[in-house]
């Protein structure tokens, strides 16, 4: 005679203890993968990036970080920088859950800027919110960094970041686009293909621009990227802001890196006739 084999019953309570200290688990494995955060006292947070890593050390050490305030008191008017000259082209682009930002990646050869007769060519475009940079003191609700980088025989390219500042108005035309695809996203890192895309369809508005040394936003934070500061402030639904503060982790619900001290460096403001810094 075969003996059936009896099945274990575990109390209620007991079960739900154990189902709540396995998602616990779960959820404190998962939050220990990420290697930085934006949380105000975590010990990931920006405060300790120079610490979780020893090539992060220029989080904390460098004196060419980034984000700054573009201050009035500290910009010098030149016009001998000429207008940004951009010369995009459409190509395939894949949309990406980092955790901590939403980047569109651009698969092929999407064009590129030219900067002191040098070309700088796009490679990916992403979103911090509230804006990382500040004018006067002001923080914008979205900030657009669209990253580029020169190529170097000998491995040595440099990095150049367009930046566009957004207020709060009417929805931006490019997010619109890419909002249906964002949604499903949400507290995923996960990444899909959008097809072709133009990033000429990017705006930027005005002609007036700001230009500064610094470095990555981001660990490792590295240090010599070319800023390029759109000072049109442009605008994006309140709707548009909170899907990318949605989609990503937690964490970075506001993904902006404090200011970083100016040091010794100058900010310049490209105007054509540009006679007022405060127009």
């Amino acid at each position: 005679m075969k003996h059936r084999s009896r099945a274990t019953s575990i109390p209620i309570p007991s079960l739900l203890i154990l189902v709540t200290i396995l998602l616990h688990s779960r959820a404190q494995e998962v939050e220990d993968e990420r290697e930085f955060d934006y949380s105000r006292g975590s010990e990931k947070g920006p405060l300790h990036w120079g610490e979780l890593k020893k090539e992060w050390a220029v989080c904390k050490n460098g004196e060419m970080q980034s984000p700054i305030d573009l201050s009035s008191r500290r910009v010098k008017l030149i016009s001998r920088l000429g207008e940004l000259k951009k010369s995009y082209e459409s190509c395939n682009a894949t949309i990406h859950n980092r955790g901590h930002d939403i980047a569109l990646k651009w698969e092929g050869d999407a064009g590129s800027v030219q900067i002191s007769g040098t070309d700088f060519f796009l490679n990916q475009s992403h979103w911090h919110s509230p804006s990382e940079h500040t004018i006067n003191g002001r923080r914008y609700d979205l900030e657009l960094h669209m990253v580029h980088q020169s190529k170097s025989p000998d491995g040595k390219s440099r990095i150049a970041v367009v930046g566009i500042m957004y207020k709060i108005g009417r929805p931006d035309p490019f997010l619109s686009k890419l909002a249906e695809h964002i949604k499903p996203m949400a507290d995923k890192e996960e990444q899909k293909g959008m097809g072709v895309l133009d990033p000429s369809e990017i705006k930027m508005g005005g002609k007036k621009y700001y230009r500064y040394i610094g470095s990555l936003t981001v660990p490792p934070c590295t240090e010599g990227v070319i800023w390029t500061i759109n000072k049109k402030i442009r605008t994006v639904s309140r709707g548009q802001v909170e899907l990318l503060r949605e989609a990503v982790h937690d964490y970075a619900e506001r993904n902006a890196r404090p200011l970083q001290p100016l040091h010794q460096r100058q900010i310049y403001l490209y105007g054509p006739n540009a006679r007022n810094i405060h127009n």
